[in-house]
């Protein structure tokens, strides 16, 4: 690698370094301890350890070439290399290219000039292709070449940053550095002769958080695999640890959870990340989410400033935030004071000339009628209209309520751009008036953002979906008479047609979710207080922003949600995290909290109220909330014996939960019609309940939740793919011999093949095999290309020569479905075989592998590159079709139908799938096909490269010529009872002239005079005689029954298989 030109002093570093070759003005310099034997004693173990401490990777690299200029005791550093291959290309480019000119100067300085400028240019000309984009590229040059040296990972992997840290190994520090790149953890570190290497899969992470304790001060704690790691003394550590959040929540999206990987391009390209642009990303993400903005908005500057507050006369301090099409301000405690100015809303803009950089902007506060609706009132004012003439003390205290906001209208403005101050905050929590209700959810929510930039999208939406029939829309209509089906406005066409065109509309919008219950009960609430455009409005922001993931098939954001609650409830209740020693009990019970927002368990009257603070405050209300209501119970469930009395006084609780405030009839509200028993319990008003989560829980940051959400979805996410996993384990257990331990590896190493395929590759196809929707076993499915990866490490026949074209065969045999792909169960299946099958078992995969329609004649285009395939030739004939019998066919065209159809699903074809499966019988030997000339011929072969340098090699030969020998003479007594040629004559003659026991001998004439025996009438074996003839040889028994240690192969395929990737080509 070219460096920058850098004086050295060479009479110091002659300690450190010894003398390779020289010339009048260049020299190569080799580091002492490198290339020696024992290290280069104590002086080598120093020098390595310096190496591994010291931040220049030009003082570290082995081999380096310093320009000297005579007279001088100054040299500058041109190059180094991390090996002697390396160095020497850039000694003869040097020598070929540059020391002819240097004659013609006639000044050193000049020399000197003209050596620094070329090395430059050759720096900058790399620079063009280089993924260093960092603010000191040649400081991250350095790094990078360490990086590739220490942890030979393929040069697609792209480093994003490194840090110099300690890593803890048990109580010892080990000062080293840790590297950041898209698809790995990495640390390296050398100290006086003990190396440590480390390397983490972003993807087997399950724990990433900041920990503190006696030893150490502040560290990152990182879990893979069920193994802790510790890494501290970094300088930003607050820096260090939102990259590394960044990184592996990116791994996690990508391989675990595309359903929102693909709706998120920024992250499409593993080549594009940068660490200045995982940074960026992450600001973004919060200051959308704080200020409720679409998702598309990028922050672009942040400014600390005073804003000039009219209605308080003061100014208060915190920060602008501005992106393309928003000015946000928030105050420096957050509640204090926030603006939101969207710049379509600024009409007039005006330069200031005040000196001390003070502006002022006006905002339009009129709400502007831009977009086209269906249904232009909300349901309530239809079905429940104020009557101001029947006055009562609600309504009253209802209009009182109303006055208090337009006060407060009066004070901090109307519409998106009103301030918003802790006067602001206290009104939401004693309620939303009814007539104020809708306008005041699309502002806070920022749906009034989204309906503003896309006027008529709801209008086109509902026209294109309508008609429309797939899954989501026979959900839809089975569940419309389900959502608050005692409410009038849900009684009538009018109320269903409303529900109907905004679900179907969503479903049709983002057909990732499509339609997930709970959304008809959300929906129904916001039809109510909204129109029905600003009610689909509010569903977009609810499901992709404000509760991100909820409504998939997983519901993980609904999953990491909880485990954030669980994680509140240890820091704010610790009494009763110890009183219910399984934690999964609040999950159980508050997954309808956070998928309903509370409409499901409490009534319609007071669950509006926790919508308002839900659009104000977000997933902080009701977290808060559901923290006020354990609270609240905390006497009673630290009574409860079991879970079901604690469910019982949950629910209990909830009924008795009043709004004696609520404006809505009798015949509407659902907490007046308890019974008589009920009313002599002790009854909660939501606006105290709300206030008190308020009082006592507002002191939760949305900083913390939202580092809580990301820290909990790695963990929820491992711990659905641990569930997968076992669930598969038990039923592909029961059909192998493997071990629970041996299929557990085998498992990890299946599906860590198919990541590894997934790390350097943009759009891989691969991405799109992993289907959570689908039945454990069919989740992850491997291609040909993965497979032959994974043949090599494991098969125990992977050093045949011809291993290719072995692994081709077998996975065309495994991909009964022939959609080339192949599952977990159908690839244990034939491992189990290899490594715990009998010989009668290994001889009839061998045999199954060398008949249609696993087998297909292969060659390979290349011929330098004899029996291996490439992949675009592996894919070509693992997808080459086979005729089958006609029965055969039909069976699989059925069963294929049945795998891939996406649209209805045949619950009486999968029952009598499920059945057949169950009483399907053992194959019988005497079913299987008979094996041509051709066939035969490979199957020979096969036999031959198997047993290539085996210790009983020479045995193993004999054997199978007096086998193909004997079998041959068996055909032609069979035939010449038929017919009076022999059409086995030639080759019998030829096995078996001499006793040839060699594969030269035997296996040439297969190869040279195919086309002699093909030219005589066809002769065929059934697997019978095949079997008995190979029965016969001992030699052949003994090498088919040779234990496996299948321990030892796992393990050496688990440390190899991220190795081999180097060596293979990546695309």
């Amino acid at each position: 690698m070219w460096l920058k030109p850098e004086e050295v002093l060479l009479k110091n570093a002659l300690k450190l370094w010894l003398m390779e070759r020289s010339n009048d003005y260049f020299v190569l310099q080799r580091r002492r301890g490198y290339e020696e034997e024992g290290g280069g004693g104590l002086t080598g173990l120093l020098v390595g350890t310096l190496d591994s401490v010291l931040d220049s990777t030009a003082k570290v690299a082995p081999f380096r070439i310093l320009h000297q200029t005579p007279d001088s005791q100054v040299y500058l550093s041109i190059a180094c290399g991390a090996n002697r291959e390396e160095i020497t290309k850039h000694w003869d480019w040097l020598e070929q290219n540059i020391m002819k000119t240097l004659s013609v100067f006639d000044s050193n300085e000049d020399i000197t000039n003209f050596v620094q400028g070329k090395i430059r240019g050759l720096i900058a000309e790399e620079g063009k292709h280089s993924f260093a984009k960092e603010d000191d590229p040649e400081k991250f040059r350095e790094a990078l070449l360490k990086f590739e040296k220490c942890f030979g990972l393929p040069e697609q992997e792209k480093l994003v940053t490194y840090y110099s840290c300690s890593y803890w190994k048990g109580r010892v520090p080990c000062q080293g550095w840790l590297y950041l790149s898209t698809n790995f953890l990495s640390f390296y570190s050398f100290l006086l002769g003990s190396e440590i290497k480390l390397i983490i899969s972003w993807d087997e992470v399950s724990k990433l958080e900041k920990t503190s304790n006696v030893i150490l001060t502040e560290s990152i704690h990182v879990c893979s695999q069920g193994e802790n790691h510790y890494f501290s003394m970094f300088l930003h550590i607050n820096k260090t640890y939102l990259l590394m959040e960044q990184l592996a929540n990116y791994a996690i999206r990508r391989l675990f959870d595309k359903e929102t990987f693909d709706n998120d391009p920024v992250l499409y390209n593993p080549l594009q990340i940068t660490k200045r642009g995982l940074e960026s990303r992450a600001h973004s993400e919060q200051f959308n989410a704080f200020f409720r903005l679409p998702k598309g908005e990028s922050l672009k500057e942040v400014h600390e400033c005073f804003l000039w507050v009219p209605f308080s006369h003061f100014n208060t301090h915190g920060k602008m935030c501005i992106s393309e099409n928003y000015i946000c301000f928030a105050s420096q405690d957050g509640n204090h004071c926030s603006v939101i100015i969207p710049l379509r809303e600024l009409p007039i803009s005006s330069e200031s000339t005040d000196p001390s950089d003070n502006f002022e902007v006006q905002s339009l506060t009129s709400q502007k009628e831009c977009s086209k609706t269906v249904s232009t009132e909300a349901l309530m004012t239809v079905f429940h209209p104020q009557n101001l003439e029947t006055l009562n003390s609600k309504m009253l205290k209802e209009k009182m309520k109303e006055q208090s906001w337009k006060i407060l209208f009066a004070e901090c403005g109307r519409g998106v751009s009103m301030f918003r101050t802790k006067k602001t905050r206290d009104l939401v929590v004693r309620g939303i008036p009814e007539t104020l209700r809708g306008e005041l959810w699309m502002l806070f929510s920022g749906a009034v953002n989204d309906m503003a930039t896309n006027p008529g999208y709801y209008a086109e939406v509902v026209e294109q979906s309508l008609g429309t029939s797939n899954l989501a829309t026979e959900e839809i209509e089975r569940d419309l008479r389900r959502s608050l089906p005692e409410h009038p406005a849900f009684q009538s066409d009018t109320g269903i047609s409303a529900l109907r065109r905004v679900l179907t509309a969503y479903a049709y919008r983002n057909p990732k979710i499509g339609y997930c219950q709970a959304m008809n009960i959300l929906t129904s609430v916001l039809l109510l207080y909204a129109k029905e455009e600003e009610a689909f409005w509010l569903l977009v922001a609810v499901c992709e922003r404000m509760l991100p993931d909820y409504f998939n098939r997983r519901i993980i954001g609904a999953l990491v949600d909880q485990a954030v609650f669980e994680e509140l409830i240890r820091d704010h209740l610790p009494q009763l995290t110890e009183h219910m020693t399984d934690m999964t009990f609040f999950s159980s019970v508050s997954l309808s909290w956070f998928l309903t927002l509370f409409i499901s368990v409490l009534p319609i009257e007071s669950a509006v109220n926790v919508v308002d603070c839900f659009f104000y405050d977000g997933i902080k209300s009701i977290l808060q909330l559901g923290l006020a209501i354990l609270d609240y119970n905390l006497d009673k469930l630290l009574t409860c014996k079991d879970d079901a009395e604690a469910v019982t006084a949950l629910n209990r609780f909830f009924d008795n939960v009043t709004n004696k405030d609520s404006p809505l009839p009798s015949n509407v509200q659902q907490g007046s019609n308890m019974s008589d028993e009920k009313t002599s319990l002790t009854r909660v008003d939501i606006t105290d309940l709300i206030r008190e989560s308020n009082e006592k829980y507002g002191n939760i940051r949305y900083e913390d939740i939202h580092s809580m959400r990301y820290r909990n979805r790695l963990y929820v996410i491992q711990t659905l793919e641990e569930t997968t996993k076992q669930n598969v384990l038990r039923v592909v257990s029961q059909d192998v011999n493997l071990s629970l331990r041996e299929l557990d590896e085998l498992y990890v190493i299946f599906k860590k093949e198919l990541f590894l395929s997934c790390y350097w590759c943009l759009g891989c196809p691969v991405l799109k095999h992993h289907d959570p929707s689908l039945p454990y076993l069919e989740q992850y499915q491997i291609d040909c290309q993965q497979f032959r990866a994974l043949y090599h490490l494991l098969s125990p026949w992977a050093h045949s020569a011809n291993r290719d074209s072995l692994a081709l065969w077998t996975f065309r045999l495994l991909d009964e479905n022939s959609d080339c792909l192949i599952n977990f169960k159908e690839f244990s299946s034939a491992i189990d075989i290899m490594y715990n099958g009998s010989f009668t078992e290994k001889i009839k995969l061998l045999f199954k592998m060398h008949i249609p329609p696993a087998y297909t004649e292969v060659k390979s285009k290349d011929a330098s590159k004899g029996d291996e395939l490439s992949k675009e030739e592996l894919l070509y004939f693992s997808q080459l079709h086979v005729s089958k019998p006609a029965n055969e066919k039909e069976a699989e065209s059925a069963k294929h139908s049945l795998e891939k159809g996406k649209g209805k699903i045949d619950i009486q074809a999968y029952l009598s799938q499920w059945q057949d499966e169950l009483f399907k019988k053992e194959e019988n030997i005497k079913d299987l096909p008979r094996m041509n000339q051709s066939q035969f011929i490979q199957f020979s072969k096969t036999l031959y490269n198997l047993f290539h340098e085996d210790p009983e090699e020479e045995s193993l030969y004999q054997a199978i010529a007096v086998v193909t020998s004997l079998l041959l003479r068996m055909e032609e007594v069979g035939r010449k009872l038929h017919s009076p040629t022999s059409s086995a004559k030639g080759f019998s003659d030829t096995v078996c002239a001499s006793g040839r026991s060699s594969e030269e001998k035997t296996g040439s004439h297969l190869e040279k005079d195919p086309s002699s025996l093909r030219e005589e009438p066809q002769w065929s074996f059934a697997f019978e005689q095949i079997l008995a003839s190979l029965l016969n040889e001992p030699a052949l028994v003994r090498f088919f029954e040779k234990p496996i240690d299948v321990k030892a192969t796992l393990e050496n395929a688990k440390t190899s298989q991220l190795r081999s990737r180097t060596k293979m080509q990546i695309p």
